[in-house]
């Protein structure tokens, strides 16, 4: 039965591409977006959204904007969030009031009228590092790298005996281990909204998203996506930038499998009250999507930059473990990377983006937030 489904930050990356996928299935969907100028470059309206959408542009700090835009609302996906790890690190104040107190205040207009469902985007980054096994064969949670390892360009986690740690999937039972401000915003969102759902018997899905790629991403945004910000650099024809010596692993997730991903959260209850991963399940290094990407715009190839360099508030290793989401909802990522990348270089022929990079790494510097 069609429902009708307010979606927070819904004209932004992921949420357009969510809000096509719930009108194919036949819903009516409303975006509350306040249109913020460092991913939206001052449009009113992105030329991405489907027409069919009803776009409420406002701040979900609002409580006008935002109770006007829970009016007659059946189902609320709250994905609207200040992202990008380094820049939550010195613009604290602004990410925590759009992430918690923003979040606060829509869970606070949602007590007069509850909806049949809710569901939150969550990050990958709340786990900080991922999961390890050690020599013997043992599961550990990673823990913070000290700052004289980092200086000493030692990247890779040590256990007490200075054996190098091996990464494994980390599934949804590893502790948080807030690494930004940004994890500790998306925590909050994340615990908020399950303890909203199980006071007011809300049923409540908080999904963990990984690194997430896809059309539509904001090239010009220093702070987006890591796939979004190399193609910003090689379409100005510079290579990308990467730290550390760009063998951290990640997992790249496609916008249309988190897209579906959210719609199985929507229409089924398997998952009310948990927190569960969505990626790609498998694994690939910085450098590697780096030069991935590059062959596929150009033909050739651009050897990345890898500047030894060490950002707070980044981990080493982490990808997930989607068993839980597979079980319980019956989610399965559909599209491979190299698929998804070909879609992504399409999407990319003929655009133009300012590279902000470098100014966003001075800004780092500038805060103390590198070494």
């Amino acid at each position: 039965m069609p429902e009708r489904i307010l979606i927070t930050g819904g004209a932004g990356f992921i949420g357009s591409h969510l809000a096509r996928r719930l009108l194919r299935d036949g819903n009516v969907v409303r975006a509350l977006d306040s249109l913020v100028e460092q991913v939206h470059g001052g449009c009113r309206r992105p030329a991405y959204l489907e027409d069919d959408v009803e776009l409420v542009v406002g701040d979900v700090r609002d409580r006008e904007a935002v109770d006007q835009a829970l009016r007659e609302i059946d189902v609320v996906v709250h994905l609207a969030a200040r992202v990008g790890v380094g820049q939550s690190m010195y613009e604290v104040a602004d990410y925590a009031s759009a992430n918690t107190h923003g979040t606060g205040v829509l869970l606070q207009a949602m007590m007069k009228r509850p909806p049949r469902k809710l569901v939150v985007a969550s990050s990958m980054s709340i786990y900080g590092e991922g999961l390890y096994r050690d020599v013997g064969g043992r599961v550990r949670p990673g823990t913070e790298r000290s700052r004289e390892q980092l200086e000493g360009a030692r990247w890779e986690l040590q256990d007490e005996d200075g054996r190098t740690l091996e990464p494994i999937p980390t599934a949804e039972w590893k502790p948080p281990a807030l690494a930004s401000q940004y994890a500790l915003g998306k925590f909050d969102q994340e615990r908020m909204c399950l303890l909203f759902g199980s006071a007011y018997s809300v049923p409540t899905v908080a999904l963990r998203l990984f690194n997430v790629y896809g059309p539509d991403q904001a090239l010009s945004n220093p702070y987006t996506g890591v796939l979004a910000i190399f193609a910003a650099r090689l379409l100005n024809g510079r290579p990308p930038l990467i730290f550390e010596d760009g063998e951290q692993r990640r997992d790249f997730v496609s916008v249309a499998d988190v897209a579906h991903g959210c719609a199985l959260a929507i229409a089924h209850d398997g998952a009310d009250g948990q927190a569960l991963n969505i990626g790609s399940g498998s694994r690939t290094t910085v450098a590697e999507i780096a030069r991935r990407l590059a062959a596929i715009l150009d033909g050739r190839g651009c050897e990345p930059v890898i500047t030894g360099k060490y950002r707070f508030g980044d981990v080493r290793h982490c990808f997930a473990d989607v068993g839980a989401a597979q079980r319980l909802l019956g989610y399965a990522p559909a599209v491979e990377l190299e698929a998804g990348m070909l879609e992504l270089a399409r999407w990319l022929e003929g655009r133009v983006s300012e590279d902000r990079v470098e100014a966003a790494a001075a800004e780092l510097a500038a805060h103390g937030l590198t070494i």
